[in-house]
């Protein structure tokens, strides 16, 4: 198989959990291909980089196989390469260490978790 659909892929390469969901974030525009949206009718082929949004970061894959079928998790290495910039996972961490003190009004009172986790935060300091 030389070329397959982008939303096909997305979900046979684990990217994500569904077709649908897959279609939904490139009709968002959340995936693109060259800087380019796409549409989920796109077929991507060997060689292509596919940026995936998945706030708060942007993943970066190569493909490397054409696949429309869901294959096992320990196949995936041979599916595509994780091309996404070391930055990007430092974004990823500093949000997940940064999670509790960023809380969206209206969501009630912390956590007896966030509460230690904020206590330990500024013992620090």
């Amino acid at each position: 198989m030389e070329e397959a659909r982008i939303d096909k892929w997305l979900w046979a390469a684990r990217v994500f959990k569904t077709r649908s969901i897959a279609a939904d974030a490139i009709k968002n525009g959340r995936v693109t291909i060259g800087g380019q949206n796409v549409k989920p009718s796109r077929m991507v082929k060997v060689g292509d980089v596919v940026d995936v949004k998945k706030p708060p970061i942007v993943y970066s894959f190569k493909i490397l196989k054409t696949i429309e079928q869901r294959v096992g998790a320990k196949v995936i290495p041979e599916v595509y390469e994780n091309v996404t910039a070391p930055e990007q996972y430092e974004l990823l961490e500093m949000s997940r260490i940064s999670g509790f003190v960023d809380r969206a009004r209206g969501t009630g009172r912390p956590t007896k978790k966030d509460r230690r986790s904020l206590e330990n935060f500024l013992e620090d300091f």
